[in-house]
């Protein structure tokens, strides 16, 4: 791991040459169903993944099973890669050898869930890959913490206010993307969201995965009950409507029931439809237009072109913020935004282009470094005028 390393802590990442093509798709494709989360990182002989073929190594892979961890290469970029199990796993808890009544223990565990031991994992990848300097790719794909009584007492809440924690402390880029037919819901979303640390954290979906705090049976449950569908029936459907105004009209008791028997059987007939068509609304508000469009996450991101997009951004990140931090260290009264809107100000590339930026740092270095220089000049001028003030007085 240590090739994964830059020399001094400080400095960019050590991206190294490579000979795995950065413009090639991603043609390993998750499925709707379980599968070897490794794979979309490493691929197959026939199907290549997301990093250089050969570059993945797994690590922490004999706990926490139901999280992936490891480092990978992107187009010679050393990144940490943390990814969820979708499969059922078995964590095992081996016998107290003090206790001659104590036996071999195996827990199921179910996929995309956040368990104590699977919740430390991630914080404790976290720091180490913060310490190794290097960028993250978070692969989300979690429907939530595990909350019974047994996790209760293993100290979920603890653990995962431990990956909050994580990544509000980290220092350099982090990039939360939802894989093809991914989901991210409930508390694990409230601890990976970009708002703990927006200065680093962005976060990206697939067209075909899903985001939201509830899942849509869980919003129509809350939001389309059951009084209200009766409400939309009546108000949308002809037979009903005509079966209402018979009801109205109608004056002859055993009519009346007869006719309220009739307005039930429609009901119950069409009750299925309706929450079926209110499911697949609530749908429509995960989908990751309707999240671009909310602000949740930056862009969409197809998984056949995900490495192509995620090598230049993460490139012109490495770039990027080592010209802020370097405009910063040049005038201490800039903050984060007020360097890159800077750096925005000088850019004649269009600055959604991650490609077209990058060639821009690229030709015009010297310039951003004359400007650098310039400003690191106006920032000691100004406290040699500053101090000059305080001494006259």
């Amino acid at each position: 791991w240590l090739s994964f390393v830059p020399k001094p802590t400080d400095s960019p990442p050590a991206v190294r040459e490579s000979a795995d093509p950065v413009n090639r798709a991603v043609e390993w494709k998750p499925t709707p169903t379980p599968y070897d989360p490794r794979l979309m990182q490493t691929g197959t002989d026939d199907a290549p993944g997301f990093f250089d073929k050969g570059s993945y190594k797994e690590y922490l892979a004999g706990w926490g099973k139901s999280v992936v961890i490891g480092r990978g290469r992107l187009g010679g970029i050393p990144m940490g890669a943390i990814s969820v199990e979708t499969r059922l796993v078995e964590k095992i808890i081996p016998a107290d050898p003090a206790d001659p009544n104590s036996r071999e223990a195996v827990l199921p565990q179910a996929g995309q869930v956040l368990f104590p031991d699977s919740s430390y994992k991630v914080a404790q990848a976290l720091n180490d890959f913060n310490n190794e300097g290097l960028p993250v790719m978070i692969f989300a794909n979690w429907r939530g913490f595990s909350g019974g009584s047994r996790d209760m007492s293993g100290e979920i809440l603890k653990f995962g206010s431990m990956i909050v924690d994580a990544l509000r402390e980290y220092e350099h880029p982090i990039y939360i993307y939802f894989p093809p037919f991914g989901e991210l819901r409930g508390g694990s979303w409230v601890v990976v969201d970009p708002t703990i640390n927006e200065e680093k954290m962005t976060m990206f979906s697939d067209p075909e995965a899903r985001g939201g705090i509830l899942e849509p049976a869980g919003i129509v449950e809350i939001k389309f009950r059951l009084a209200d569908q009766l409400k939309a029936m009546h108000r949308i459907d002809p037979q009903l409507q005509m079966l209402d105004a018979e009801l109205e009209a109608c004056d002859d008791t055993d009519d009346s029931a007869a006719i309220k028997d009739q307005i039930a059987a429609r009901e119950e007939l069409l009750k299925p439809v309706y929450l079926q068509a209110a499911t697949e609304f609530a749908d429509l508000h995960d989908k990751t237009g309707r999240m671009k469009a909310k602000g949740v996450i930056k862009d969409a991101v197809p998984w056949a072109e995900s490495r192509t997009y995620f090598f230049y951004l993460a490139k012109r990140r490495i770039a990027q913020d080592n010209y802020v931090s370097q405009l910063r260290a040049a005038d201490s009264s800039l903050d984060n935004n007020g360097a890159l809107d800077i750096l925005k100000g000088m850019c004649s590339a269009d600055w959604e282009d991650n490609a077209a930026v990058l060639d821009y740092y690229t030709a015009n270095d010297a310039d951003i470094t004359a400007k650098i220089s310039e400003m690191k000049t106006a920032a000691i001028k100004a406290k040699i005028a500053e101090l000059e003030k305080e001494l006259a007085e």
